[in-house]
């Protein structure tokens, strides 16, 4: 039998054809109701039963702790760099509201770049450290945070899509004399492995990466956070208001909900969290390996950080120096012969240049090593 070509797109990205099939089979008459899910109310007890057993296996899944909150919201993670705040920087109940509410964040990537960006809009933000320096190839050492004395929360995106750095663990802000809440953008990473939830106040993640399609952003939320909302943050997206209301506020997208739990079951039918980080750490393994011995390909980011989702390299010109125009002749060639090997969406965003791979949950072992057979034999036609 035929497979489908591989899809090694950043997000939107590839999904288990088994909830493909699912959803097609699906789309006009959900379990014998009549309705197919997109036009279900989203009040009905049809939709009731699938979002009630989407959150209930998401919190399986990832042993989410009773105190978290599970909000399933609308506007992807560069919409959550603005809700973010606003749920966090109000006044504080007993307290008094200082001139000018303090963030801190960890400059990792361009997607801790946006979030920063999009906060200065609503409260000060303070970087903490960044790696901008070096063009995003390390992380840096938490000992060398320069925190603020008392910010209302502290930013990290845990994986970052676009230049392939990622947290091998979450930093603990306590030991480093902090005890605001760390904020965590995993949307390049969940259900890949498991979350150090005590070292967490608030985590995001849109489900196009690895948990369904576009259109649905995951947050999850301590309780004792959901009080301390601006005054200017619209209601549908507060997430007090959000989570006393089972996250039927404002309608949900209720396609996007019914397919993001149909991946959550997928996840527990192939082992859960536990068997996806063994794959991921499998896949980026050989990935990897693959680029760091050969003389065309470079990965530039350090080993101790390099993200198991996203992988990106640059192919050498014939002085040895990356190629980072698109339209290189090379580069060119390299991204024809991957699509008629059926190797898909290879191109590295346009602010990195390159190639990058992401190796998502969904993208099976044989993908890769597909992508590894054509590495090198394309490395071969360039001698």
């Amino acid at each position: 039998m035929q497979h489908r070509p591989y899809n090694f797109a950043p997000g939107p990205a590839t999904m288990p054809e088994s909830v493909l099939t699912q959803a097609a089979r699906d789309m006009l008459d959900w379990n014998g109701c009549g309705m197919g899910v997109m036009e279900m109310s989203h009040r009905g007890k049809e939709f009731t039963s699938i979002i009630e057993k989407a959150e209930r296996d998401l919190r399986d899944l990832l042993a989410v702790p009773a105190e978290f909150h599970i909000l399933f919201m609308q506007g992807g993670g560069l919409g959550e760099n603005a809700i973010v705040p606003m749920n966090l920087c109000g006044p504080l109940a007993g307290a008094a509201q200082a001139a000018e509410v303090q963030t801190d964040f960890v400059i990792t990537g361009g997607w801790s770049q946006k979030s920063a960006k999009e906060a200065r809009k609503y409260a000060q933000v303070n970087v903490a450290a960044s790696n901008e320096d070096d063009q995003h190839r390390h992380l840096p050492d938490p000992a060398t945070w320069q925190l603020s004395s008392q910010p209302r929360y502290v930013h990290i995106c845990s994986n970052e899509t676009v230049f392939g750095v990622e947290f091998p663990s979450l930093p603990d802000l306590k030991a480093l004399g902090c005890d605001a809440p760390l904020v965590v953008d995993c949307s390049s990473h969940i259900a890949s492995r498991p979350v150090e939830w005590d070292k967490v106040g608030v985590a995001f993640a849109g489900a196009q990466k690895n948990l369904g399609p576009a259109g649905v952003t995951l947050a999850f939320v301590r309780d004792d956070l959901l009080n301390q909302a601006m005054p200017i943050c619209p209601s549908a997206f507060n997430y007090k208001n959000v989570a006393n209301n089972q996250s039927m506020y404002n309608t949900p997208p209720t396609f996007g909900i019914y397919m993001a739990g149909l991946v959550f079951q997928w996840i527990k039918d192939q082992g859960g969290v536990a068997a996806m980080e063994q794959l991921a750490i499998a896949k980026s393994t050989r990935l990897y390996a693959a680029i760091d011995s050969s003389s065309l390909y470079e990965n530039k980011v350090d080993a101790n950080c390099r993200s198991r989702m996203n992988v990106p390299f640059f192919l050498r010109g014939d002085d040895g120096l990356p190629l980072l125009d698109a339209e290189h002749p090379r580069n060119a060639a390299f991204l024809a012969g991957a699509k008629a090997r059926g190797l898909l969406n290879l191109k590295g965003h346009k602010s990195a240049g390159g190639m990058r791979a992401s190796i998502y949950n969904a993208m099976p072992l044989e993908g890769v090593d597909a992508l590894v057979t054509y590495l090198q034999d394309f490395e071969r036609t360039q001698a």
